[in-house]
């Protein structure tokens, strides 16, 4: 997609808020605290009539030794690089500050379009003070007085900014892309490898736990497959959680979670297989996700030729009747399996959009269930006489016989497993309904 517009400035002048106008949904976390939004953070948008990717950057500031500020300067900078548009906002009700004169040193550089964008002007004599922000000399560019949070004033810059789009853009450049998210607790290495897999910062590392607070959304291609993958905030257990920030990066990766199709669950080697590691499990089946674990920093743990099938077997027996989740050993520090990592997480994908034959279904599993018919009850009979998979985004299979009310969930588990054991579901939950012929 050509169309790309980057929403850059100093800290708190309300740039996630502008953010979440133009693409009409609450992806970035708002907050009054300054340095909230750390990671680059992409949205889609549209305006009059042309479609147009939207950056949101961290708060910019200079000469600061603080480790998150210097590597929000470099989100912001590899944000400018990427955009056709520069979107440089400024608050109306602080005036002119030292920060936006500096900023506005930073931009001076670049030969892209660049938008001076005076929010919180959200009366008219709040928009007469944003005629000062001309003193920053940026070229002969206008000043657009808005308030994000109404959306006043968005339409005249909006008009203006699709002038200098060479194309009407894609709709929804993600339409049918499998999407993939990264779970786990804080500070397992989820960024780390998001990095890793992209040879380059899209998501900001420290060895401080909550340093990503948006879910990271980042389009990859690997091998020919074309996904997106999701790098979210690490998930502690509620009572944990004090901070409303923290609060609402939780709830954003639960949100991707829900809207994700495989979730790779990822656990700290040298911590092991945790409860708050089930319970993200437990969640992605309700919801119906792919799910695979991938057991990451395993270069730190002592081992031996057997300690691996030892701590698979173990995670193995926790997972009970979940057996089916593959497992796989990694080290996002030394590159270890980290790409047969995410091939397996594509195969997940794949196995949970396949579509069985009804002739192969029936072909296989009918003789599996006359071997083993379904127990007898009250004297009655059962019997199954066909099998279909229905139309369905997961894998749903209709088994049709004569009294579905009496089939009990130990028998409903020994169907689950002939299928497993004929066709490649592999890290995909599986749900089987009886229907009466």
């Amino acid at each position: 997609m050509a169309n790309i517009v980057a929403i850059v400035g100093r800290p708190n002048v309300g740039k996630s808020t502008f953010f979440n106008r133009l693409i009409e949904e609450r992806k970035a976390i708002e907050d009054n605290v300054s340095g909230v939004t750390r990671d680059r953070h992409y949205g889609h948008a549209q305006w009059g009539g042309k479609f147009f990717s939207v950056i949101d950057t961290g708060g910019y500031v200079t000469g600061s030794d603080d480790v998150f500020e210097a590597e929000i300067r470099k989100q912001v900078k590899l944000a400018i690089e990427e955009a056709n548009v520069i979107l440089f906002v400024v608050d109306c009700l602080d005036g002119l500050t030292d920060l936006d004169k500096e900023f506005a040193n930073e931009l001076r550089s670049t030969k892209k379009p660049i938008f001076i964008v005076a929010n919180k002007a959200d009366s008219p004599e709040k928009s007469l003070l944003a005629a000062e922000f001309y003193g920053l000399g940026l070229g002969d560019n206008e000043v657009f007085p808005i308030a994000a949070v109404s959306g006043s004033g968005t339409g005249d810059l909006l008009d203006e900014v699709i002038k200098h789009f060479p194309d009407a853009g894609e709709e929804d450049p993600d339409a049918g892309i499998p999407k993939i998210a990264i779970l786990g607790r804080p500070n397992v290495g989820k960024s780390s490898f998001l990095n890793a897999l992209l040879g380059k910062e899209r998501s900001i590392v420290t060895d401080e736990a909550g340093t990503t607070r948006d879910a990271i959304h980042t389009r990859y291609k690997l091998y020919g497959k074309d996904f997106i993958i999701t790098d979210t905030a690490g998930i502690r257990k509620k009572a944990k959680v004090k901070e409303d920030i923290e609060f609402y990066s939780v709830m954003r990766s639960l949100r991707t979670l829900e809207d994700s199709d495989v979730l790779i669950i990822m656990v700290d080697a040298t911590r092991g297989f945790e409860s708050q590691d089930m319970n993200l499990i437990n969640l992605g089946i309700k919801n119906n996700k792919g799910i695979m674990i991938m057991v990451n920093k395993w270069d730190l743990i002592e081992k031996d030729h057997k300690t691996m099938d030892k701590i698979k077997k173990d995670m193995l027996e926790k997972l009970g009747e979940n057996r089916w989740i593959p497992i796989i050993f990694t080290s996002v520090l030394t590159k270890q399996r980290i790409f047969q990592a995410i091939e397996l997480a594509v195969r997940v994908f794949e196995n949970k959009t396949r579509k069985v034959p009804t002739s192969k279904l029936n072909e296989l599993i009918l003789p599996e269930i006359e071997n083993y018919p379904p127990p007898a009850y009250k004297g009655k009979y059962i019997k199954i006489k066909y099998i279909t998979q229905l139309p369905t985004k997961n894998p749903v299979f209709a088994f049709f016989c004569n009294l579905p009310q009496y089939i009990k969930g130990p028998y409903t588990r020994f169907l689950e497993n002939r299928l497993r054991e004929n066709f490649d579901f592999e890290g995909v939950p599986i749900k089987i309904t009886y229907k009466k012929k």
